[in-house]
């Protein structure tokens, strides 16, 4: 891990106490999740409680101890996605990236999660990759979507 990476960080927010959250937000969106290293470093440079950082870390369901995808697929159950065969489209991610829901691939490129509404029930089944959002997705769909991601994942790796 760098922790220059995680010095500029602090220097954007000033090295504000007040700022943890923000500065946790942008740690996990460099690293993918929230590194210990990451958290003693940051906790010793702010002079906040490492018990502080941590109590955030768990509290708050959009940060990840443990490597997250680069891409993460994030599956709606809720009921409308449910009666329109989401859990199927579930089950396909899982086959097709060899994790189960909770996982995240070896090679960090993808994370697979259910949430239970995206709130756009008009679209369902809905599948969300990072910001994208696909809408009335259907089996061969997700064969798509993740070659879609494989090859962007591909081409980021070149550049």
């Amino acid at each position: 891990m760098q922790l220059e990476t995680v010095d500029r960080i602090i220097q954007q927010h000033h090295a504000d106490k007040t700022a943890l959250i923000a500065m946790l937000q942008d740690v996990q969106s460099e690293f993918t999740y929230l590194p210990q290293e990451a958290l003693v470093y940051l906790s010793r440079t702010i002079e906040v409680p490492l018990s502080r950082a941590y109590s955030l870390a768990t509290f708050y369901r959009a940060f990840s101890l443990k490597p997250k995808g680069r891409y993460s697929i994030a599956v709606c159950m809720g009921t409308a996605c449910h009666v329109k065969a989401a859990v199927k489209i579930l089950e396909k991610f899982e086959r097709l990236l060899h994790i189960k829901t909770g996982q995240t691939t070896p090679d960090l490129n993808f994370g697979l999660e259910e949430v239970r509404c995206l709130g756009c029930c008009g679209l369902a089944p809905v599948v969300t990759v990072g910001p994208d959002l696909y809408g009335k997705v259907m089996l061969p769909k997700v064969d798509q979507i993740v070659k879609q991601y494989q090859k962007q994942g591909a081409r980021d790796a070149k550049t």
